[in-house]
């Protein structure tokens, strides 16, 4: 039980209860492995109220943000609602853009095209940068890496 509010404590979802989510866990903790090396993989926790359950993507430490997870009828909506609630439960408790697009150094957002869950990024201010997709979603590692984000600095304006 829970010293604060007499609830019982959050714990962990056993591995196999829910193997979609697991599958989708899996993929988000590989785009997470490339694009935040530092932070250790999601998990699913089960938060028990008043004879349900509700389970949760949390954090390595146990630490979760958002909407708990609710069956879907297709692999690609179950992977959809596990990857905004990781993405809400990183951005809420790490306070950053998770992940980042290393071409515009934007935060990305999940979105279904045609079909396939994938990171979607707004593209840059500019002209002729537009929106694009980055990759499909557990695919973060395909993406070229090695182009790094350069920020150009403003002219200087000379005094007169």
């Amino acid at each position: 039980m829970s010293a604060f509010s007499g609830r019982p404590e959050p714990r962990d979802v056993p591995v196999g209860a829910y193997p979609r989510w697991d599958e989708a866990l899996a993929a988000v903790n590989r785009d997470l492995a490339v694009s935040a090396p530092e932070q250790r993989p999601l998990r699913l926790i089960v938060y028990p109220e008043t004879g349900d359950e509700y389970v949760y993507v949390a954090l390595s430490n146990g630490e979760a943000h958002g909407s708990s997870l609710t069956e879907a009828e297709t692999a690609a909506e179950t992977l959809m609602a596990v990857v905004e609630a990781a993405q809400d439960t990183v951005t809420e408790r790490l306070w950053r853009a998770w992940p980042l697009c290393t071409v515009h150094d934007l935060g990305m957002h999940p979105r279904d095209i045609d079909g396939r869950p994938s990171w979607w990024c707004a593209g840059g201010a500019r002209k002729g940068d537009p929106a694009h997709v980055r990759a499909t979603i557990g695919e973060l590692d395909t993406v070229d890496r090695a182009r790094p984000v350069t920020r150009k600095r403003p002219k200087a304006r000379r005094l007169r």
